[in-house]
């Protein structure tokens, strides 16, 4: 065959080519050319990374950028800078720098190496990420910044590379695409509400793992949803307002977790299908109601994690779907309605599982033997539910990795098991509020216990010493029991106890000397209601970690030791109700987180130390507020020691509370209750300062006018003279100011009427003098808060001038009374003795005759609206008269009533209501009324009702529904009204078929705003006494038959309280929906609360919408929350009713309104306009049609500035 060069190479050829290869693969040292380039990009770099510093970084509060020096020869040793092995910056790490400014991608990207950039906890808020086109990004993490509105992802795109992108924790609300090829997506915690922008990342075919959890998506979700992203395995839609159906069809196959709680989904669907990859799901939180479990969940082979608490399932436990979860480790299903017993079959999953958590369910019976086989099993959490029997010996003894066991408030009785000793690895035991009796087991100290709680049981006996031996407590908790005796040294020595709580007990002894004389980490020590004595021991000055001390109500003497000022942490002292005898050490003044002191009825002497106000401005939350508490609130005036008491509530049953003697030791009290007790942020003041019943002298400093936040001020029953001080008036938060029985004098200073919070204010029996300041609230308060100060006067006394008067013709009268007036009284008695004799058969036949009338009468009362009467031991109720304010029904009886109503029939109830149920009455002459019967209350009160009526009775303005007249019969009290003929704002606004079958235009809307606030306005500024509503509402707010609105129920909430103060606060202080924040953290109604509400109507009215609706907020939110939110996001719109936008040619009117509501809304009541400075507003809206708004209001007079 003839050569060819295509068949062959040369030898040559072949030779040149081997020879270039090795010069390919074979590296060879750098040249002076390559030393140069690699120079030239990191000189480059430098140069970047400066201009970054100086032209885009605004503030570096840290220098974490000090060391960027132009001068250094590389930048690859500058902090937060990580070079590559060529001497390019591959990194940036800028975490938790603090920096603010100007994201410059364009700067940053150009970068020819980089490859991560973590700029997270840093405060940049504005951003240029028009990248470079050399972008070399893989990770981009800019999470816990300031970035906020539209985030542009597509100028992303470039970065081709680009992987990971983490936003969370910013202010982002939208962004549009195309979106870069990512494969892992973090936007949690913002503020994305365009579900838009989730369909459109779940379009991406490379995405694997996406976290929008915490945003404000909504609406329902859709079926085909999650399953167009098929390489997704994690997707986290937690924390947001996806609401209806979940979809049946959710999956695809690929995914391994998926996390939809904190949500409002209300229905199961589920079909699962595949499911095998599934590793974990959550449903918590949401409020899915449904009686059928989901049975696709028994395809989830693999499932390792299932959590549906939080929900409203109501079954019983599906033993049969769950045994297929052959890898289940942590089953929730906690804070539902599960009822029945636990199926035994269960225990077949314990060889798997970790975590079991049934609490807070229905369920009963015991704990199935067949749980023996939880050999795995750590944490088992069985509380609030009606579990008995003696499975703790049976079962759970066996269960030997037992980490955790919560059985709280349950029915378990008998005595506490010994043999739980035997679980090694128990750290957490809790059996309180369940029915335990006998002593506490002295042996009961399993070797790594840190947490023992058996409070609220009916343990007996003493505190075991061999508690003691137990070196890892941390927390033990026996109050609520009948334990005696003293508390061994040994337990008070534990070198790790953290907290100790033992109140409500029987215990005797001291507080010995030596506690944490070696530093201790003591953080809690609640004694109180106890019988301990001696003093208070000087070593607990070194209790340095010290958070909440409460000695309250035992019998300690002595005085209050210095030492205390030592703890730092200090935020709670109560040590009131004992014999403390001396001064009170002004070093407490040096606790800079105290906020609640309590030095009540003690012996304590001296002056009031003006450094307790030292720490005002200063004071900051301590982790006290984690703690869940309850305050008996006294309410009883003089008749109780004491503005209340502080407990801690955590694992007692409120029904024990209630019966504790505590509460009863006053005759009017309320419980409050909640988790934190904290108002502040920062630089806060004392909350709460009780000196009360003790032998106090000297006068009040004056720099306790500087703690802003002091919410009850008690000085009462003491020795303290000279004046009120005028700076007391700066005690903006104040709620209960009492100053009673003490020797002050000089006059009230007018600085309190601007106290816009105060609902409760004593300065009777003392030496005040001059008239009681009109402003404010001061005129709200009953006359007995200001009695016995001779020189006193003005309303609720007497007039100033008017009680001399009096007493001078009474003396008058007692000179001029003549010798001859025996003789009239005697002819008087003689008299009254002969129609006396003349009577007698009468009454006597009489008096048969209407007690067979009245029996039958009350048997015939009717029982319509769920009401009962209460009549039976009052005679003759038929001719009790109404007592009226009108001329035209001062001859109304009680008969009348009877029979305008039909005998209260169900067909006359036209409504009810926290304070009682309505009805229709026709009186003979056609006049048409409204009746309210009140609800029954447990204290007479008969004076306080009397002294109510006559006082509301006179209050008349044409936005007020007039009080016509009142009737007392027996325990039933009736208060008759003017009939309104359109009902409630409320079902005209929301139920549009009593609206004359239209809707509400906007003339109508804003008619009734303005008459509303009108009437309001009227009651806090204008009437006497000023009235604070506390509870105003659209369905307080009635319509005449010219659509004028009137406010009704002003003063309800006040009579009520005068009657029965054992009603609940919601009924006192409000509807839900209405209510301001600042009611569910302290102890008052204010004017300010009443301008919240009002402004939750007048949101009501522009938007259409009721206050709490869940199908529209979700259960987490209402429509104030809704509303701020679009607000903040510019989206005003949506927040306006759509027919009102049709309807008004000038939308800007509408804005203008709702500004005005806003305002109202303000979470800071201080900010908040007074309703005269509301009316003010509406009159500036409407200049030429507005005449005759504000009435005979005058601004300049009556506006009290509440800054």
């Amino acid at each position: 065959m003839p050569w060819s060069p295509r068949r062959e190479a040369p030898i040559v050829v072949r030779f040149v080519v081997i020879a270039l290869f090795i010069m390919i693969t074979v590296p060879t040292p750098p040249t002076a050319a390559d030393a140069e380039a690699e120079a030239a990009t990191t000189t480059s770099d430098a140069v970047l990374l400066i201009q970054f510093k100086h032209l885009h970084v605004s503030s570096d509060p840290y220098s974490f950028l000090s060391d960027w020096d132009p001068h250094a020869p590389s930048p690859c040793a500058w902090r937060g800078i990580t070079c590559s092995s060529s001497g390019g910056v591959s990194a940036i790490d800028l975490s938790g720098a603090a920096l603010s400014g100007t994201l410059h991608l364009p700067t940053l990207t150009s970068l020819s190496s980089l490859q991560n950039l973590i700029l997270r906890g840093n405060s940049f808020s504005s951003f240029n990420l028009t990248v470079s086109p050399i972008c070399t990004l893989e990770t981009l993490d800019l999470s816990h910044n300031n970035f906020s509105g539209k985030f542009p992802f597509a100028n992303l795109a470039p970065c081709i590379r680009l992987s990971y992108l983490n936003l969370s924790n910013n202010l982002i609300t939208a962004g549009p695409g195309p979106w870069p090829e990512l494969a892992q997506l973090d936007l949690s915690r913002n503020r994305v509400s365009d579900v838009d922008l989730l369909v459109s990342a779940l379009g991406s075919s490379t995405l694997v793992f996406l976290n929008f959890s915490d945003n404000k998506l909504a609406g329902q979700l859709s079926e085909t949803l999650v399953s167009k992203s098929l390489n997704l395995s994690t997707l986290d839609l937690s924390y947001n307002l996806f609401s209806g159906k979940v979809p049946p069809r959710l999956l695809n196959d690929a995914v391994q977790v998926l996390d939809f709680s904190f949500n409002n989904f209300s229905e199961f669907d589920f079909g699962f299908g595949s499911c095998e990859n599934l590793v974990r799901l959550s449903f918590s939180h949401n409020a899915i109601s449904s009686n059928e479990f989901p049975r696709g969940l028994g395809n989830c082979n693999n499932l390792e994690v299932l959590d549906l608490s939080h929900n409203e399932l109501m079954m019983e436990i599906p033993s049969e779907i769950l045994l297929n979860l052959k890898s289940l480790k942590s089953l929730f299903l906690a804070h539902n309605k599960f009822s029945g017993e636990i199926p035994s079959e269960l225990g077949s999953l314990c060889k798997t599982l970790v975590e079991l958590d049934l609490s807070e369910n229905n369920l009963s019976g015991s704990l199935p033997l067949s749980f023996t086989q939880c050999s795995s099993l750590q944490s088992l959490n069985l509380a609030r539910n009606y579990f008995s029997g003696n499975f703790l010996v049976s079962v759970v003894n066996k269960l030997r990795s037992l980490k955790y066991l919560n059985a709280a408030f349950n029915n378990i009785t008998g005595p506490v098991p010994v043999s739980l000793v035997s679980l090694k690895e128990l750290r957490v035991l809790d059996l309180s509020s369940n029915r335990f009796s006998g002593n506490v087991p002295s042996s009961l100290c399993p070797s790594g216990l840190e947490n023992l709680i058996l409070a609220g049981n009916y343990l007996s006996g003493t505190v075991p010493s061999q508690l003691g031996e137990c070196r890892n407590l941390k927390t033990i908790d026996f109050s609520f029991n009948s334990l005696n005796g003293s508390i061994p040294w040994k337990v008070w020595a534990l070198p790790n106890l953290t907290d100790l709580i033992m109140w409500a007990n029987k215990l005797t002894g001291e507080i010995p000397e030596g506690i944490c004389v070696k530093g201790g980490n003591l953080e809690t020590l609640i004694l109180n209601n106890n019988l301990i004595s001696g003093s208070i021991p000087k070593s607990i000055a070194n209790c340095t970690n010290m958070i909440w001390v409460s000695l309250a109500s035992n019998r300690l003497t002595g005085e209050i030791t210095a030492g205390i000022g030592n703890l730092n942490a200090l935020a709670i002292l109560q040590l009131g109700n004992n014999s403390l005898s001396g001064r009170i050490p002004p070093e407490i003044g040096e606790c800079k987180r105290l906020i609640w002191l309590d030095l009540n009825s003690n012996n304590l002497t001296g002056d009031i130390p003006f450094q307790l106000a030292d720490q005002a401005g200063l004071v900051i939350p301590g982790r006290v507020s984690g703690k869940q508490f309850a305050f008996v609130r006294n309410e009883g005036g003089t008749s109780c020691r004491g503005a209340g008491g502080l407990v801690e509530f955590e694992d007692i049953r409120t029904e024990r509370l209630e019966g504790f003697p505590m509460v009863h030791s006053c005759p009017l009290t309320r419980i409050y209750s909640g988790w934190t007790v904290y108002t502040f942020a920062s630089n806060g003041s004392m909350i709460y300062l009780d000196l009360s019943y003790n032998l106090l002298s000297g006068s009040i400093p004056e720099n306790l006018g500087e703690m802003a936040y002091l919410q009850v001020l008690n000085l009462g029953h003491n020795r303290l003279s000279g004046n009120i001080p005028d700076r007391l008036g700066g005690l903006k938060a104040i709620g209960v100011l009492d100053l009673s029985h003490n020797s002050l004098n000089g006059s009230i200073p007018g600085a309190l009427e601007g106290l816009s919070f105060l609902s409760d204010l004593d300065v009777s029996n003392n030496n005040l003098t001059g008239s009681i300041p009109s402003g404010g609230q001061l005129t709200t308060f009953p006359a007995a808060r200001y009695e016995n100060n001779s020189g006193l006067c003005g309303v609720p006394l007497s007039a100033c001038g008017a009680s001399k008067n009096h007493s001078v013709a009474v003396g008058g009268w007692k000179k001029k009374q003549p010798a001859a007036a025996g003789v009239v009284i005697g002819l008087l008695c003689f008299l009254v003795f002969a129609l006396g004799l003349v009577l007698a058969l009468y009454r006597v036949r009489k008096t048969q005759r209407k007690e067979e009338m009245r029996e039958k009468y009350i048997e015939s009362l009717p029982t319509s609206g769920g009401s009962s009467w209460k009549l039976s031991s009052f005679p003759e109720p038929l001719s009790i008269n109404v007592a009226t304010f009108e001329k035209p029904l001062r001859k109304l009886t009680f008969a009348h009533l009877l029979e305008a109503t039909n005998g209260f029939s169900a067909e006359s109830l036209i409504g009810s209501g926290g304070f009682g149920e309505v009805y229709k009455a026709k009186l003979k002459d056609g006049c048409v009324v409204a009746i309210k019967k009140l609800i029954h209350v447990t204290g007479q009160g008969d004076r306080e009702f009397m002294a109510e009526m006559e006082t509301i009775g006179k209050i008349k303005h044409r936005n007020l529904v007039q009080l016509l007249g009142y009737c007392k019969v027996g325990e039933e009290r009736l208060l008759v009204y003017e009939y309104m003929r359109w009902g409630s704002l409320e079902a005209v606004l929301h139920e549009r078929a009593k609206g004359g079958g239209s809707k509400l235009d906007w003339a109508a809307r804003k008619k009734i705003a303005i008459g509303s606030a009108r009437g309001l306005a009227f009651l806090h500024h204008s009437c006497i006494p000023h009235i604070i509503h506390r509870d105003m509402k659209s369905s307080n707010i009635l319509l005449d038959e010219n659509f004028e609105a009137r406010v009704s129920d002003f003063g309800m909430a006040r009579l009520v309280n005068a009657l029965d103060t054992h009603l609940t606060v919601s009924t006192l202080a409000g509807t839900p929906g209405y209510v301001p924040p600042e009611y569910y953290q302290s102890f008052r109604c204010t004017a300010k609360g009443d301008v919240y509400s009002y402004g939750v109507i007048l949101l009501e009215l522009l938007s259409g919408k009721r206050p709490i609706d869940s199908s529209e907020f979700g259960d987490d939110s209402n429509l104030v929350g809704w509303s701020k939110m679009l607000y903040k996001e510019k989206r005003i719109n949506e927040i306006l009713d759509p027919d009102l936008i049709v309807q008004t040619s000038s939308e800007s009117e509408l804005l203008q309104y709702l500004r005005i509501a806003f305002e109202c809304l303000d979470e800071r009541p201080y900010r908040r306009p007074t309703m005269i400075q509301v009316m003010a507003m509406f009159k500036e809206l409407q200049v030429d049609t507005f005449n005759d708004m504000l009435d005979s209001f005058s601004l300049r007079d009556n506006v009290i500035d509440e800054a």
